[in-house]
């Protein structure tokens, strides 16, 4: 692997993007697969890639762009950044076939397959950047690209503010990380990652690491929607299901999450890191698990769990113990694969009938067989039970809270999160298809092939890895060493022993299925907590937006009134005031003796 060969996987995407309208004139239905030919081919490099890495450590290049700043084009190929590329590339291949069949008959189909193409080129340029400024450009790419993304439905009232609420949450969070990223650099005298490893010690003890935390914490934590800004998240729901599948399962909600244990051998290690992050992990997961039992869509309900799984990621790299970063790596693959798949599903359900509603589904097991196979075992996944990759992460998961202090605390927050889990998996990935039919907008039917492949493929790869861990046991290894910033040896398995975390792992499901059987009494008894959901962040948001708005009106009114006599008299003032203002802080006035 060469700089060249980076150019060109972070390149090919933009320049394919351009010419996709184009494409997808001619090739229609069969655009998708088309497209779908770069990623596959760049996973593969990365794929071939991972044995140079474990046997010859990270591959740090790159190309000055702008030296007189210390900017650098530069990537940086260590095992977390292999893993990220891969999944990526590969599920980017998946959703791209998805996307050509289900939305061939829109109309801005090649429009939104360009986006989905660039927001692919721009997630593999934020996690291969060896640069923090060259990450920044990449990391505002990936909003950019979800705010078309998210508004592809223009014409819908929802879909706009949706695309400006995600566009403003996570710009706000950007400028805080360029902030934080300034900081660092000038701390640190570099903005090249390698070079902030080796001087860690140095920027735990600047005069700024406080500051330099809560930036990057902030950034991270708009962009993966962490509490309290974990609002905007299920409102980009608006965008259509392919954007939905992609986003959460591999590329922007990730970003943060990917960019806290990037900078975790740099940044973690102190008492700081240690309290805030599994504090602000645990309880947005607690949160998201909550808010997803009181959804009655699919995607919502997805949504959420996504919030409370992204969490429970902040949660362990907060941790920053060999146990937890083991944990984190899988729990990133694992979610990755099963809600990937299940968003597809609930795609193909929306679509086979017209509804997504999960009170007005059922019994869809039969016209819908080949979906139903891939929702269950996405759903075993991330209930999570065995044996499936879902089932291993938990209970790595459970042993890192177990072995991390203040163990009885953290270890109740990730149980409490995954009984939530459990009973969403039961929601989306088995209600639709049991029990008696129900009439539904279109007939239910099984959807086309290229609709159904890819839910099955990625269900069936978190089989796979947890049936024949080795596959991937290496480069999750070496993932874990990246973050970790020590050596550090991994190994998966099915069967862990008679330990308490299986004990923790019964428990769960014990609670989770009984739960689900009482669940309108579950949410009948907790309703009386959403009634503070005027208090919530979203209305925050909403009021200061609302207050924005009607100051920027005011300010209009005022000074652009149309009358010129306002306009000189407001130049005059502001250059006086200026010009005054420069003169006292050049000469001050001085007190004169009179004799």
């Amino acid at each position: 692997m060469s700089s060249n060969f980076m150019l060109f996987a972070v390149l090919s995407g933009f320049v394919t993007a351009i010419v996709t309208p184009w494409i997808h004139t001619h090739a229609r239905r069969s655009t998708g697969w088309l497209l779908a030919a770069l990623p596959v081919a760049l996973m593969i490099s990365f794929l071939r890639s991972v044995g140079d890495v474990i046997q010859d450590g990270p591959l740090y290049f790159g190309l000055d762009w702008v030296p007189s700043i210390g900017f650098r084009l530069a990537f940086l190929i260590d095992g977390w950044s292999l893993l990220f590329a891969i999944l990526v590339s590969g599920i980017g291949a998946l959703i791209l076939a998805y996307a050509g069949e289900y939305l061939h008959d829109d109309r801005h189909g090649g429009r939104f397959l360009a986006a989905i193409l660039a927001f692919m080129a721009s997630m593999l340029g934020t996690v291969t950047a060896g640069n923090l400024l060259s990450l920044f450009v990449f990391w505002e790419l990936t909003s950019i690209c979800s705010y078309v993304l998210i508004g592809h439905h223009h014409e819908s009232r929802a879909a706009r503010a949706a695309a400006l609420q995600a566009l403003l949450v996570t710009g706000v969070g950007g400028l805080a990380l360029l902030a934080g990223f300034l900081l660092l650099g000038h701390a640190a005298g570099t903005f090249e990652i390698p070079e902030l490893v080796t001087r860690a010690a140095d920027i735990r003890e600047h005069d700024a690491y406080p500051w330099i935390l809560a930036l990057v914490v902030l950034g991270a934590c708009t962009k993966s929607a962490q509490f309290p800004f974990h609002f905007w998240l299920p409102n980009a729901m608006q965008a259509p299901t392919p954007a939905s599948a992609y986003l959460h399962a591999a590329t922007m909600v990730k970003a943060g999450v990917f960019l806290l244990a990037r900078l975790s051998p740099v940044l973690g290690g102190t008492v700081l890191w240690q309290t805030s992050l599994p504090i602000l992990g645990a309880l947005t997961a607690l949160v998201g698990g909550f808010l997803a039992l009181h959804q009655t869509s699919l995607k919502r309900v997805l949504a959420y769990t996504t919030v409370a799984a992204l969490g429970l990621l902040v949660f362990l790299i907060g941790l920053d113990t060999p146990y937890a970063t083991r944990a984190a790596v899988v729990f990133v693959v694992a979610h990755a694969l099963y809600k990937g798949a299940l968003f597809l599903v609930a795609g193909n359900i929306d679509h086979g009938t017209g509804e997504r509603e999960i009170d007005r589904l059922g019994g869809l097991a039969r016209s819908l067989p080949l979906t139903c196979a891939a929702a269950g075992l996405a759903a075993l996944s991330m209930a999570p039970l065995p044996p499936l990759l879902g089932f291993i992460g938990k209970e790595m998961l459970y042993e890192a809270s177990l072995t991390a202090p203040q163990r009885v605390l953290w270890t109740t927050a990730a149980v409490l999160a995954n009984v939530a889990i459990f009973i969403a998996a039961y929601l989306v990935g088995v209600r639709p298809f049991v029990g008696k039919l129900k009439p539904t907008p279109h007939a239910p039917h099984e959807v086309a092939p290229s609709l159904w492949i890819p839910p099955a493929l990625l269900s069936a790869l978190g089989l796979l890895i947890a049936l024949f861990p080795a596959s991937i046991q290496a480069l999750l290894g070496s993932a874990a060493t990246a973050i970790h910033g020590e050596p550090l040896k991994l190994k998966l398995s099915l069967w862990h022993g008679w330990t308490l975390a299986l004990a923790l792992s019964g428990a769960t499901v014990v609670a989770g299925a009984a739960l689900a059987l009482w669940l309108p009494g579950v949410r009948r008894a907790t309703r009386s907590w959403l009634k503070h959901a005027r208090w919530a962040p979203e209305n925050a948001y909403n009021a200061l937006l609302e207050f924005m708005l009607g100051l920027a009106a005011w300010q209009t009114r005022v000074l652009q009134n149309g009358r010129l006599s306002t306009y000189v008299r407001t130049i005059v003032a502001v250059t006086v005031a200026a010009t005054g203002w420069a003169l006292l802080r050049a000469a001050p006035p001085t007190r004169i003796a009179w004799s």
